[in-house]
Protein backbone atom coordinates (compact mmCIF):
# COMPACT_ATOMS: atom_id res chain seq x y z
CA UNK A 1 0.00 0.00 0.00
CA UNK A 2 0.83 3.79 -0.53
CA UNK A 3 2.75 5.12 2.61
CA UNK A 4 0.52 7.81 3.19
CA UNK A 5 -3.00 6.44 2.17
CA UNK A 6 -3.61 7.05 6.28
CA UNK A 7 -2.87 11.18 5.38
CA UNK A 8 -6.57 11.21 3.39
CA UNK A 9 -8.29 9.05 5.83
CA UNK A 10 -7.51 5.37 4.91
CA UNK A 11 -5.82 4.19 7.90
CA UNK A 12 -8.43 1.50 8.21
CA UNK A 13 -7.05 -0.06 4.89
CA UNK A 14 -4.11 -2.30 5.36
CA UNK A 15 -4.12 -5.84 3.21
CA UNK A 16 -3.54 -5.53 -0.59
CA UNK A 17 -6.99 -6.96 -1.18
CA UNK A 18 -8.84 -4.51 0.70
CA UNK A 19 -6.99 -1.84 -0.85
CA UNK A 20 -7.64 -3.26 -4.49
CA UNK A 21 -10.81 -3.53 -3.61
CA UNK A 22 -11.28 -0.04 -2.62
CA UNK A 23 -9.50 1.14 -5.74
CA UNK A 24 -11.63 -0.96 -8.04
CA UNK A 25 -15.22 0.78 -6.95
CA UNK A 26 -13.43 4.51 -6.73
CA UNK A 27 -12.89 3.51 -10.46
CA UNK A 28 -16.31 2.97 -11.18
CA UNK A 29 -18.06 5.43 -9.08
CA UNK A 30 -15.43 8.45 -10.12
CA UNK A 31 -16.76 10.78 -12.68
CA UNK A 32 -13.34 12.82 -13.04
CA UNK A 33 -10.96 11.21 -15.64
CA UNK A 34 -8.80 12.25 -18.26
CA UNK A 35 -6.91 10.63 -21.36
CA UNK A 36 -3.82 11.46 -23.87
CA UNK A 37 -2.72 9.53 -26.68
CA UNK A 38 1.33 9.69 -26.35
CA UNK A 39 1.83 7.59 -29.03
CA UNK A 40 -0.19 5.75 -31.90
CA UNK A 41 -0.27 2.46 -29.90
CA UNK A 42 -0.03 4.23 -26.15
CA UNK A 43 -2.04 6.19 -24.16
CA UNK A 44 -2.16 7.72 -20.61
CA UNK A 45 -5.31 7.54 -18.54
CA UNK A 46 -5.77 9.47 -14.97
CA UNK A 47 -8.81 8.94 -12.81
CA UNK A 48 -8.64 11.49 -10.01
CA UNK A 49 -10.83 10.23 -7.33
CA UNK A 50 -12.23 12.82 -4.54
CA UNK A 51 -12.98 11.54 -1.44
CA UNK A 52 -13.73 14.76 0.51
CA UNK A 53 -13.33 18.10 -0.97
CA UNK A 54 -9.72 18.95 -2.36
CA UNK A 55 -8.47 15.43 -1.28
CA UNK A 56 -8.69 12.20 -3.02
CA UNK A 57 -6.98 9.45 -4.60
CA UNK A 58 -5.24 9.51 -7.85
CA UNK A 59 -5.12 6.18 -10.28
CA UNK A 60 -3.13 6.40 -13.57
CA UNK A 61 -2.92 3.84 -16.17
CA UNK A 62 -3.55 3.05 -19.78
CA UNK A 63 -6.97 2.43 -21.47
CA UNK A 64 -6.68 -0.66 -23.78
CA UNK A 65 -8.52 -1.60 -26.81
CA UNK A 66 -11.77 -2.39 -25.36
CA UNK A 67 -11.69 0.72 -23.61
CA UNK A 68 -10.82 -1.14 -19.74
CA UNK A 69 -8.66 1.20 -17.95
CA UNK A 70 -6.12 -1.04 -16.54
CA UNK A 71 -3.92 0.72 -13.21
CA UNK A 72 -0.25 0.92 -13.24
CA UNK A 73 0.33 2.94 -10.12
CA UNK A 74 -1.79 5.59 -7.82
CA UNK A 75 -0.99 7.69 -4.97
CA UNK A 76 -3.29 9.99 -2.76
CA UNK A 77 -3.68 13.40 -3.04
CA UNK A 78 -4.38 17.22 -1.47
CA UNK A 79 -4.73 20.26 -3.04
CA UNK A 80 -5.04 24.18 -1.72
CA UNK A 81 -5.65 27.26 -2.88
CA UNK A 82 -3.01 29.25 -1.31
CA UNK A 83 0.09 30.27 -3.51
CA UNK A 84 3.26 29.09 -1.47
CA UNK A 85 6.00 30.37 -3.79
CA UNK A 86 6.80 32.29 -7.29
CA UNK A 87 10.44 31.93 -7.41
CA UNK A 88 11.76 30.38 -10.56
CA UNK A 89 10.38 26.59 -11.14
CA UNK A 90 12.29 23.35 -13.10
CA UNK A 91 10.21 20.53 -13.31
CA UNK A 92 11.87 16.54 -14.38
CA UNK A 93 10.43 13.36 -15.15
CA UNK A 94 10.74 10.58 -12.99
CA UNK A 95 13.20 7.61 -14.24
CA UNK A 96 10.53 4.94 -13.26
CA UNK A 97 7.08 5.92 -14.77
CA UNK A 98 5.80 9.05 -16.22
CA UNK A 99 5.48 11.35 -13.27
CA UNK A 100 7.62 14.32 -12.47
CA UNK A 101 9.24 16.01 -9.87
CA UNK A 102 9.43 20.34 -9.04
CA UNK A 103 12.39 22.07 -7.79
CA UNK A 104 12.46 25.18 -6.24
CA UNK A 105 15.19 27.28 -4.98
CA UNK A 106 13.72 28.71 -2.64
CA UNK A 107 15.70 31.23 -0.04
CA UNK A 108 13.30 31.46 2.40
CA UNK A 109 13.82 27.64 3.60
CA UNK A 110 17.57 27.66 2.88
CA UNK A 111 17.59 24.68 0.17
CA UNK A 112 16.35 23.97 -2.92
CA UNK A 113 12.93 22.48 -2.05
CA UNK A 114 11.67 19.48 -4.26
CA UNK A 115 8.32 18.07 -4.71
CA UNK A 116 6.31 15.75 -5.93
CA UNK A 117 4.03 17.49 -8.96
CA UNK A 118 0.46 16.40 -7.88
CA UNK A 119 -0.67 18.11 -11.72
CA UNK A 120 2.06 16.24 -14.06
CA UNK A 121 -0.84 15.37 -16.26
CA UNK A 122 -1.25 18.67 -17.04
CA UNK A 123 2.38 19.24 -17.76
CA UNK A 124 2.72 16.35 -20.23
CA UNK A 125 -0.44 17.82 -22.01
CA UNK A 126 1.26 21.38 -22.53
CA UNK A 127 4.83 19.62 -23.60
CA UNK A 128 2.40 17.18 -25.68
CA UNK A 129 0.71 20.56 -27.46
CA UNK A 130 3.61 22.71 -27.54
CA UNK A 131 2.30 25.22 -24.78
CA UNK A 132 4.41 26.87 -22.29
CA UNK A 133 5.88 25.30 -19.79
CA UNK A 134 6.84 28.50 -17.54
CA UNK A 135 5.30 28.08 -14.38
CA UNK A 136 4.05 31.42 -12.63
CA UNK A 137 3.66 30.03 -9.14
CA UNK A 138 3.35 26.48 -6.83
CA UNK A 139 1.03 25.33 -4.46
CA UNK A 140 2.37 23.57 -1.77
CA UNK A 141 0.68 20.79 0.63
CA UNK A 142 2.22 17.94 2.45
CA UNK A 143 1.24 14.42 3.63
CA UNK A 144 2.21 13.51 7.14
CA UNK A 145 1.49 10.16 8.62
CA UNK A 146 1.95 11.24 12.29
CA UNK A 147 2.68 14.54 13.70
CA UNK A 148 2.35 16.39 17.04
CA UNK A 149 1.46 19.74 18.29
CA UNK A 150 4.11 21.98 20.29
CA UNK A 151 2.82 25.21 22.15
CA UNK A 152 3.70 28.49 20.69
CA UNK A 153 6.47 30.95 21.34
CA UNK A 154 5.70 33.73 23.78
CA UNK A 155 6.52 37.15 21.25
CA UNK A 156 5.96 40.79 21.05
CA UNK A 157 4.83 42.81 18.41
CA UNK A 158 8.25 44.27 18.40
CA UNK A 159 9.96 41.01 18.23
CA UNK A 160 7.90 39.77 15.51
CA UNK A 161 8.38 42.43 13.36
CA UNK A 162 12.23 42.29 14.31
CA UNK A 163 12.35 38.68 12.76
CA UNK A 164 10.38 39.62 9.63
CA UNK A 165 13.11 42.18 8.73
CA UNK A 166 15.95 40.09 9.72
CA UNK A 167 14.27 36.96 7.66
CA UNK A 168 13.76 39.54 4.32
CA UNK A 169 18.05 40.69 4.48
CA UNK A 170 18.69 36.99 4.96
CA UNK A 171 16.58 36.42 1.90
CA UNK A 172 18.53 39.35 0.33
CA UNK A 173 21.57 38.20 1.25
CA UNK A 174 20.96 34.42 0.25
CA UNK A 175 20.26 35.38 -3.23
CA UNK A 176 23.52 37.74 -3.57
CA UNK A 177 25.48 35.23 -2.18
CA UNK A 178 23.97 32.55 -4.92
CA UNK A 179 24.87 36.05 -8.04
CA UNK A 180 28.44 35.56 -6.21
CA UNK A 181 29.07 38.06 -4.17
CA UNK A 182 31.65 37.91 -1.62
CA UNK A 183 30.38 40.44 0.56
CA UNK A 184 27.39 38.76 1.58
CA UNK A 185 28.94 35.12 1.54
CA UNK A 186 31.28 36.50 4.38
CA UNK A 187 28.03 38.37 6.37
CA UNK A 188 25.81 35.53 6.33
CA UNK A 189 29.07 33.00 7.43
CA UNK A 190 29.29 35.77 10.29
CA UNK A 191 26.11 35.72 11.16
CA UNK A 192 25.67 31.48 11.24
CA UNK A 193 29.07 31.51 13.58
CA UNK A 194 26.88 33.94 16.02
CA UNK A 195 23.47 32.16 15.78
CA UNK A 196 25.44 29.01 16.55
CA UNK A 197 27.43 30.68 19.39
CA UNK A 198 23.89 31.70 20.71
CA UNK A 199 22.14 28.83 20.13
CA UNK A 200 25.10 27.10 22.19
CA UNK A 201 24.82 29.23 25.03
CA UNK A 202 20.58 28.99 25.40
CA UNK A 203 20.58 24.91 24.78
CA UNK A 204 22.45 24.60 28.15
CA UNK A 205 19.05 26.26 30.34
CA UNK A 206 16.44 26.03 27.21
CA UNK A 207 14.56 23.40 25.73
CA UNK A 208 15.51 23.20 21.73
CA UNK A 209 11.94 24.11 20.68
CA UNK A 210 11.78 27.21 23.09
CA UNK A 211 15.05 28.56 20.57
CA UNK A 212 13.50 27.02 17.13
CA UNK A 213 10.59 28.36 15.96
CA UNK A 214 10.33 26.91 12.99
CA UNK A 215 12.25 25.15 10.90
CA UNK A 216 12.34 22.88 7.22
CA UNK A 217 14.70 20.27 6.90
CA UNK A 218 14.93 17.39 4.34
CA UNK A 219 14.54 14.15 5.90
CA UNK A 220 15.64 10.05 5.06
CA UNK A 221 16.73 9.71 1.61
CA UNK A 222 13.63 10.21 -0.48
CA UNK A 223 14.25 13.88 -1.70
CA UNK A 224 11.07 15.20 -1.10
CA UNK A 225 10.15 13.96 2.28
CA UNK A 226 10.69 17.00 5.00
CA UNK A 227 10.56 17.44 8.84
CA UNK A 228 8.88 20.80 9.38
CA UNK A 229 8.15 22.54 12.67
CA UNK A 230 5.95 25.79 11.22
CA UNK A 231 2.82 27.72 12.96
CA UNK A 232 -0.59 26.56 12.45
CA UNK A 233 -2.50 29.72 10.91
CA UNK A 234 -5.95 28.01 10.19
CA UNK A 235 -6.99 24.40 10.55
CA UNK A 236 -9.94 22.81 8.60
CA UNK A 237 -11.72 19.16 9.29
CA UNK A 238 -12.32 17.15 6.32
CA UNK A 239 -14.73 13.94 6.27
CA UNK A 240 -13.60 11.00 4.08
CA UNK A 241 -16.80 10.14 2.46
CA UNK A 242 -15.50 7.12 2.02
CA UNK A 243 -13.91 5.76 5.81
CA UNK A 244 -15.97 7.99 7.48
CA UNK A 245 -11.91 8.87 9.14
CA UNK A 246 -11.86 12.96 9.60
CA UNK A 247 -8.48 14.45 8.22
CA UNK A 248 -7.30 18.05 9.38
CA UNK A 249 -6.29 20.35 6.67
CA UNK A 250 -3.48 22.63 8.69
CA UNK A 251 -2.29 25.57 6.99
CA UNK A 252 1.11 26.42 8.45
CA UNK A 253 3.58 29.31 7.99
CA UNK A 254 7.24 27.81 7.81
CA UNK A 255 10.16 30.36 7.59
CA UNK A 256 7.81 32.83 5.97
CA UNK A 257 6.09 30.06 3.60
CA UNK A 258 2.76 28.93 3.23
CA UNK A 259 1.61 25.56 2.71
CA UNK A 260 -0.62 23.16 3.57
CA UNK A 261 -0.41 20.02 5.52
CA UNK A 262 -2.94 16.90 5.62
CA UNK A 263 -3.40 14.50 8.04
CA UNK A 264 -5.44 11.83 10.19
CA UNK A 265 -7.33 13.45 12.97
CA UNK A 266 -6.04 10.43 15.36
CA UNK A 267 -2.25 10.29 14.00
CA UNK A 268 -1.68 13.40 15.47
CA UNK A 269 -0.70 14.24 18.71
CA UNK A 270 -2.77 17.10 20.58
CA UNK A 271 -4.99 19.58 19.83
CA UNK A 272 -4.55 21.87 16.28
CA UNK A 273 -5.12 25.45 17.84
CA UNK A 274 -4.35 28.70 15.40
CA UNK A 275 -0.93 29.62 17.30
CA UNK A 276 0.39 26.77 17.96
CA UNK A 277 2.58 24.60 16.03
CA UNK A 278 2.55 21.53 14.00
CA UNK A 279 5.75 19.11 14.25
CA UNK A 280 6.17 15.73 11.27
CA UNK A 281 7.76 14.62 8.75
CA UNK A 282 5.78 15.30 5.17
CA UNK A 283 6.11 14.18 1.92
CA UNK A 284 5.90 16.91 -0.26
CA UNK A 285 3.66 17.55 -3.31
CA UNK A 286 2.65 20.40 -5.62
CA UNK A 287 0.25 21.93 -8.53
CA UNK A 288 2.56 24.31 -10.97
CA UNK A 289 0.42 27.17 -11.98
CA UNK A 290 1.92 27.64 -15.75
CA UNK A 291 1.69 30.44 -17.61
CA UNK A 292 -1.27 31.39 -20.01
Amino acid sequence: MHKFLCSVGFGGYQKKKEITKLLDELEKTVGKRRRIQIEPDSNLCEIRAEVAPGMGITMVGETDEDGIFRREYYYPYLTADDVSSEVECSIQRHAEKETFAGLLDETRVGISLIFYLDNGFEYLERSLDKASQKVNAVKLTGLSVEGKILLPLHKTRKQIEKAQVAAKDRSNLLEAARNGDEDAMETLTIEDIDMYSQISRRVMKEDIYSIVDSSFMPSGIECDHYTVIGEIIRVEEKLNRISDEMVYNLTLNCNDMVFHVGIAQKNLLGEPIIGRRFKGQIWMQGVAVFEE
